[in-house]
């Protein structure tokens, strides 16, 4: 059974809030522990992490809820050029808060209007 493009999206759009709420929490540590000595440092790469359900949707031509489910939000060590944990850059990881945070806010408001729309058409447009 083919699923709604309604579904889909809000799929995608629940992936990428829990992605940005994860990589905020990634970010806080970071920041919290910049001065620890041996901390490593975390990082999440959403865009790595969606590219099987990027290749399901080249061979498929389509994408559903399920290839997004195998998605799997996972922090990684942020790691040198010799493989150590790499020394926390404060000012680095503010502006990421600060860029994470309006991503954040730009999704949660796609997904509002999303919501929004489904419920107009859910009532005829009546309100």
């Amino acid at each position: 059974m083919t699923e709604g493009l309604e579904a889909i999206t809000t799929a995608a759009l629940g992936l990428a809030l829990d992605a940005a709420s994860l990589r905020h929490q990634a970010i806080a540590a970071n920041i919290a522990n910049h001065a620890t000595v041996g901390y490593v440092p975390q990082k999440l790469d959403f865009e790595s992490q969606m590219r099987e359900a990027q290749r399901v949707l080249q061979s498929k031509g389509s994408i559903d809820a399920f290839a997004l489910s195998g998605v799997r939000l996972q922090l990684e060590p942020v790691l040198d050029a010799q493989g150590q944990p790499a020394k926390v850059q404060l000012d680095e990881q503010v502006a990421d808060m600060a860029q994470n945070s309006v991503h954040y806010q730009l999704l949660a408001r796609g997904l509002s209007r999303h919501l929004s729309i489904l419920s107009t058409a859910a009532s005829d447009g009546k309100r």
